[in-house]
């Protein structure tokens, strides 16, 4: 199947682990001009490299995007090195799991830090340039979290609650512009954050980080975690003309573990 991305430059924020490097991985297969951002030079080109192996090919950014004037510049950088950004994928950044005994007001800024403001940073420089040039796709990878309490991720659920609204507002207000905008909503998926998460509950429940990951996929209708391979199919699903009709949508990647409307 042609996705229409040949070519076009796309951005993928958290590209050096995970969902960010599966992602990367699935648009450079697709002919994309893939720019990887991330805050550590040193696991942007590992991932690079790993990417090399398969005959991939990316371009690598570091930049803190917690922080709002790296984020205008890195992505100003891109587009005077690459040409207009036509696709911005938005992994970058993780709230830390913290059981509730550890949660305090520094550990609730630095979730919505982490998570939050790090996906707003990246979005305020280039949705205003997509609506000036009238289109552009913006695919922001969030979490089920934000729609499912759980005591060891208040501050990242808030987080993502909070991702999920402003998506579909920037969905709603720029959508006669050209510009597209989705989220993608991941359950437990097999990353380094998955691990973090159990070691997290771990510590909150006093039980093993291996009973715990038998217990959550034992809730998974599916009876598995997803594979990041699976997320960035969707990614490039919404961000191809495939999905041109489709803006503001929240779509759930749980294995049917959530059973809401």
């Amino acid at each position: 199947m042609d996705f229409g991305l040949t070519g076009r430059v796309v951005v993928i924020t958290g590209a050096s682990k995970g969902i960010g490097l599966a992602c990367a991985a699935a648009f450079a297969r697709e002919g994309a001009i893939v720019i990887g951002i991330s805050r550590s030079s040193e696991h942007l080109h590992t991932a690079k490299h790993e990417l090399q192996a398969l005959g991939l090919h990316i371009h690598v950014e570091p930049a803190d995007l917690s922080d709002s004037v790296a984020a205008q510049m890195v992505m100003e950088r891109i587009e005077d090195d690459h040409g207009p950004i036509e696709v911005l994928v938005n992994c970058a950044g993780a709230a830390r799991r913290t059981p509730p005994s550890e949660l305090d007001a520094q550990a609730v800024h630095a979730a919505m830090q982490a998570k939050y403001f790090t996906y707003m940073h990246a979005i305020d420089p280039v949705i205003r340039r997509m609506a000036t040039r009238g289109k552009g796709a913006i695919v922001n990878v969030v979490g089920q979290g934000g729609r499912q309490a759980n005591p060891v991720h208040i501050g990242g659920g808030a987080a993502n609650a909070a991702l999920m609204l402003a998506s579909v507002g920037y969905a709603s207000a720029y959508a006669d512009k050209g510009v597209r905008v989705n989220v993608i909503n991941p359950g437990i998926t097999r990353t380094g954050r998955m691990q973090e998460g159990l070691q997290a509950s771990a510590r909150a429940s006093g039980r093993a980080v291996e009973e715990l990951l038998s217990a959550q996929v034992a809730s998974i209708p599916m009876g598995r975690v997803a594979e990041p391979e699976e997320v960035a199919n969707v990614a490039l699903f919404l961000a191809s003309s495939l999905a041109s009709y489709v803006t503001g949508a929240v779509i759930p990647m749980d294995g049917g573990k959530t059973s809401v409307i």
